[in-house]
């Protein structure tokens, strides 16, 4: 066989096959050190052509079953760089043992390579050298890394399909391959892969159409593949959920009796939680919050469990809820659904009238909901609207929690819990699941209610484990950032309001600023300032308090159906009950600690899901006012231009620098104002704007608006002839 090249005939020498993985894993355990791609070429006859086959071959053999990471001397395995050492020494484990929960504290062992450095999260082929007592692992060959992923939208141009991002920090377009199986058309959402290494990516090929962003639920697809949020059940978690039945009374208090009502929003389906509160003689409250009794169905190290701490959370996005237990439980077996016998794990606490807790306690019954009652039903009742007889419930039920709430928030407000005025976005759809509008809507008494409610229900659950000394997964929210108090203390001298350094920032100090601010155009800006000031609140083992709250100690316990965090502590209450020593994950600290930085991360990724989903409806259901002149609101600002808020008080947009009166624009007042240095016009936090509605891309949240009228002209910041030449480059650059 021959072959011609730069003029010259050579000779292509046979192709010999490749060899087996079992040969191939035989050959490199026979070696003193680790072959290199041309000695096994060599070493097999295999020609320059077939090196490529080669490496795949490579590649198949790390994957073999057998080769999962070998553990005795010579032998070869798939390995992956979980950490590097004091020495800069890249540790590597077996890749079943780097990913999986192991409570056998595996201990990494040091990578050996004389040409090439792996990273953390470098998955390779190695061969373990060495004895028992000091091994390590001999590098072979790294692995590619995993395929980039990449969501966007398609539009179609001459040269083909071109997929633009939906993340606005990723808006420049690739080339997507077609695929006819795929069915793709104008508008699509996309899920693609670009194969390599971390780079310039420059085509992708799609692997799941989402569909066009009209399609019912589109974002909601959207986002479980962008966050890659988990949202199928194993067949054993499933089975699991469809075998659990109702456990019998032994052992268990009775409390099917008691008028206890659940109170959810309209759309609710899973009742975590039922309350029922009786004057006591004292002029005070014996109360009972009766929690769904999640543990008695999902035990540690089950295929439920493993699905429960996987998601770590529930996960509501517009129209939809991803769950953490399976429907067989969520909105079955551990939902409060009324009048259905049900398991419960309780506490019962007295009040003064003052609100301060006298005792409590904690025990496992069985319950029957008297009624499903929703916040808007309650709040009625609360208004002199309707009577608890239009509910069906017994007299008194509704007004005994209404004097257990005030009592409570009597207390609060004296020890001082942070209140931002802050509302809530929500998406209404009709029967077919389109989106119909967006509404903006803050707690009512109804809700605050419940809410404190559970706060004390959760307060006796965090001081239990504490003094009985047990693990216990705190929810903790740490003192705000100093640095980031100093831009709230700009703000405030920029607006004149009294807010000194050198002070204590407490809780209450923040409430009084929020009331100055109330009323004023800067209270939406003090509001968002003072949230982002905050620490984020998080899940750990070591007790911080919860400085919002005002708690020196504060644990989650009311929500097991949706939360992982509150199915350990409710596993924790039932050992102690039970006066057996805590088993699991809670007696390991060290395990528990990664657990609780795996849910605290669950629960910021669906927060961010959620928070993504409602831009991008939003921004979908400004569609038909594209066009038109809206009085905004300007909410923020940078350099290129101002954040406003539309007058439905929901959508948010953004008014480029380029629309704006012609001028040099700098922000200035703390970052509270964008003002010209020429012309003299200034734009302010808490301004309200004439802008039209040019552009929205509701793919990726985005509206864009041009200005059209408001904002104020003061005096010229700068008169100088160089100022005037700036401002020219600056338009030229522009």
């Amino acid at each position: 066989m021959t072959s011609r090249r730069n003029g010259k005939t050579r000779r292509r020498l046979p192709v010999a096959s490749l060899p087996s993985v079992d040969e191939l894993d035989a050959y490199i355990a026979s070696c003193e050190a680790p072959p290199r791609l041309r000695e096994i070429a060599r070493a097999f006859g295999i020609q320059p052509q077939q090196r490529a086959d080669l490496r795949r071959l490579l590649t198949r053999s790390a994957f073999a079953p057998s080769s999962e990471g070998g553990h005795s001397s010579g032998s070869v395995g798939l390995y992956e760089v979980v950490m590097l050492s004091d020495d800069g020494l890249a540790l590597a484990l077996p890749v079943s043992e780097a990913r999986a929960d192991n409570h056998d504290d595996p201990q990494p062992q040091i990578v050996r390579s004389a040409r090439t450095a792996p990273a953390i999260g470098d998955r390779f082929l190695g061969k373990l050298a060495g004895d028992d007592e000091q091994s390590s692992i001999d590098l072979i060959r790294i692995l590619p890394r995993a395929q980039t992923r990449m969501i966007g939208q398609l539009t179609s141009t001459p040269r083909g399909w071109m997929l633009y991002p939906v993340e606005k920090a990723k808006r420049r377009a690739v080339f997507c391959h077609d695929d006819p199986a795929l069915s793709l058309s104008e508008g699509d959402l996309v899920e693609a892969i670009a194969d390599g290494r971390d780079g310039f990516i420059t085509e992708v090929r799609p692997v799941q159409n989402l569909g066009p962003v009209d399609r019912p639920l589109a974002f909601t697809h959207l986002a479980i593949a962008e966050y890659q949020l988990p949202h199928e059940f194993s067949p054993a978690a499933l089975a699991q959920a469809d075998d659990a039945c109702l456990p019998d009374s032994d052992g268990r208090t009775e409390i099917r009796h008691l008028p206890l009502v659940t109170i959810d929003g309209e759309d609710a389906k899973d009742f975590d939680d039922a309350v029922y509160a009786n004057p006591s003689e004292d002029g005070g409250w014996q109360v009972i919050v009766a929690i769904a009794d999640v543990s008695h169905y999902v035990h540690p190290d089950t295929a439920l469990d493993t699905e429960a701490q996987n998601r770590g959370n529930s996960v509501y996005l517009p129209g939809t809820v991803i769950p953490m237990l399976p429907e067989a439980l969520s909105n079955g077996l551990c939902s409060l659904r009324p009048d259905e016998d049900r398991a419960c794990l309780c506490v019962e606490f007295s009040l003064t009238s003052d609100g301060v807790k006298t005792g409590h306690r904690f025990f496992r019954g069985l319950m029957r909901s008297s009624a499903r009652l929703t916040y808007t039903q309650v709040q009625q009742v609360l208004d002199g609207l309707s009577e608890e007889a239009d509910l069906g419930v017994q007299p008194g039920v509704i007004h005994h929690l209404a004097g257990v709430y005030h009592c409570l928030k009597s207390a609060r407000d004296k020890r001082g819990t942070l209140e931002l005025n802050i509302a809530e976005s929500k998406v209404e759809f009709d029967e077919n699941n389109r989106p119909l509008s967006l509404i903006s809507r803050k707690q009512t008494a109804a809700n605050q209610l419940i809410e404190e409610l559970m706060v004390m229900a959760n307060i006796c659950a965090a001081e239990t484990l504490e003094a009985a000394h047990r693990h216990c997964v705190f929810r903790v929210h740490d003192r705000p950032d100093p640095e980031k108090l100093d831009g709230l203390f700009e703000l405030t001298s920029a607006l004149g309001l009294s807010f000194a350094k050198g002070q204590v920032i407490s809780p209450k100090r923040l409430n009084q600023l929020l009331e100055h601010a109330r009323g004023t155009p800067a209270e939406m800006a003090i509001n968002e300032t003072v949230l982002r000031c905050q620490a984020r609140a998080v899940y750990s083992p070591d007790n911080l308090g919860h400085y919002g709250l005002g708690l020196s100690r504060y644990a989650h316990f009311t929500s097991p159906i949706r939360r992982y965090s509150d199915l350990l502590v409710h596993r924790a209450l039932v050992a102690l009950l039970a006066s057996e020593k805590q088993s699991g994950m809670l007696a390991d600290l060290d395990t528990l600690n990664s657990v609780c930085a795996h849910i605290s991360l669950t629960e910021q990724r669906a927060a961010k899901a959620e928070r993504r989903t409602i831009a991008r409806y939003a921004a979908l259901l400004a569609r038909d006012r594209l066009g038109s002149v809206l009085e905004v609101t300007v909410t923020g600002l940078v350099s290129a231009g101002l954040f406003v808020r539309l007058d439905d008080g929901a959508t948010e947009g953004f008014i480029p620098r380029r629309t704006l009166p012609e001028d040099y624009y700098q922000p200035a007042e703390a970052g509270m104002a964008l003002i010209g240095q020429h012309m003299g016009w200034r734009f302010a936090v808490g301004a309200v704007l004439e802008a039209k509605l040019t552009e929205i891309d509701a793919a990726s949240a985005s509206l864009t608006l041009s200005w059209r009228g408001g904002g104020e002209r003061t005096a010229p910041q700068r008169k100088s002839g160089r100022g005037k030449n700036r401002h020219r480059q600056s338009r030229r650059r522009r």
